[in-house]
């Protein structure tokens, strides 16, 4: 088991020398932790390179090496397109296209390419939710091809692929029959499916590793709460029932507790995975708090001693990760969208202006380390989350990718 753990462990690049490879969304853990060198300050100088892409999109660059990987999609969705570019110079390596003629709604804060890529550096999977899931070798050679479904419903989807060991997996939660999906990532077999609650609000949280007493457990948000399931087999392990429902938010896991919001106005709560087995509400829930700021809050980030969470309208709460305690809350300008990174304990968070933020977490007050405009226009709308490559931070609006150097 120790070794399977292991093994698996490394498939994520988590403590293994791959701090360079930022290869999923919200990197190799998935919850947006970054090490080594990431810049605090640039501005509209700062800029490197920008590209045009081919289309529309939310999701976040990820990269293996030189190679960075970034979806888009035509504006109807006919077309999505997954992106190999020089991460250094921006220019295209490779394009592949896979078409799509069936009909989907799409919230208008979503988009037809939302969800993240992900690659462990000998091949790159890409979701397109009606239009399959797509894996490619680092050539962009087709490996396969998988069709997961409809995904009934009005928003969209948005929960990106996680590859765990020899395993892909995919949140496929719609308006309807919904399920976590395990495929193998070398033949795109379906190895297990594990069913969820049906008519959820939609799929939009990406699924997480995390390593706990009782060994490996992949962890998800939903609209009714959050739930562990064992890595390997896909079997669910235990609930926690969430306060109010859209549990569009990623899970952060530290200090062995599973930190979750909801998207909806509700409390954060707090969960201790470890051994828990059924219904855990009233069991293994460490604590619970009032979450201020209103809905569709980004994704939590633990720095240290606090929990942050940015709520849509910028209303930011600092929160004592041991007892839930409320040590401020405060508001920065702007709408938020994307998830927050952490980095040598500062917290950034982007603005859908495309200006970031970097805090330093403390019990006192809000403390603003920089502000951050790359000098997008107008019209240019930031709903991805920083991506933090071999000292350089990636971003992209709506239409455009941008590598940003940092300043000082």
């Amino acid at each position: 088991m120790k070794i399977i753990v292991c093994l698996l462990l490394l498939s994520m690049g988590v403590a293994t020398g791959l701090a360079e490879n930022w290869n999923r969304f919200r990197g190799p853990t998935g919850m947006g932790v970054a090490e080594g060198d990431v810049p605090t300050r640039w501005s509209k100088a700062s800029v490197t390179w920008k590209v045009k892409l081919p289309g529309e999109g939310q999701s976040s660059a990820v990269n293996w090496g030189p190679k960075l990987f970034v979806t888009a999609a035509s504006k109807e969705g006919a077309m999505r397109t997954l992106l190999c570019l020089d991460k250094d110079t921006g220019k295209t390596i490779w394009r592949r296209d896979v078409a799509s003629d069936r009909k989907e709604s799409q919230h208008k804060m979503n988009s037809w390419a939302t969800p993240s890529a992900v690659t462990d550096g000998k091949l790159v999977v890409a979701f397109f939710g009606p239009a399959g899931i797509h894996c490619y070798d680092m050539e962009g050679e087709k490996l396969w091809s998988q069709d997961l479904g409809q995904f009934p419903g009005d928003w969209g989807v948005a929960a990106s692929p996680l590859l765990l060991g020899d395993q892909v997996i995919q949140n496929c939660d719609a308006i309807g029959t919904s399920r976590l999906v395990s495929l193998n990532k070398t033949t795109g077999k379906v190895l297990w499916e594990t069913k969820r609650e049906d008519k959820p609000r939609g799929g939009w949280s990406t699924p997480i590793a995390i390593k706990t007493k009782g060994g490996l457990q992949i962890v998800l948000n939903g609209e009714f709460g959050a739930k562990g399931y064992d890595a390997a087999k896909g079997k669910e392990l235990w609930f926690c029932k969430s306060f109010n429902g859209r549990g569009s938010p990623v899970p952060f896991h530290a200090h062995g507790l599973v930190y979750v919001v909801n998207g909806k106005p509700g409390d954060i709560y707090v969960v201790n995975p470890n051994g828990a087995l059924g219904d855990v509400t009233k069991t293994n829930m460490a604590w619970h708090a009032k979450r201020n700021g209103g809905r569709d809050p980004p994704s939590p980030a633990v720095v240290g001693n606090y929990v942050l969470v940015t709520a849509m309208g910028g209303v930011t709460t600092c929160y004592d990760t041991k007892t839930g305690k409320t040590h401020w809350v405060d508001r920065l300008e702007g709408s938020f969208s994307g998830s927050p990174l952490v980095a040598n304990g500062l917290y950034y968070i982007q603005s859908e202006a495309g200006v970031t933020y970097v805090l330093r977490p403390n019990e006192k007050a809000l403390e603003i380390v920089s502000r951050n405009d790359l000098g997008g226009t107008k019209d240019e709308i930031f709903r991805a989350t920083l991506a933090p490559i071999d000292g350089k931070v990636y971003t992209r609006s709506q239409g455009l990718l941008y590598c940003l150097k940092g300043e000082g």
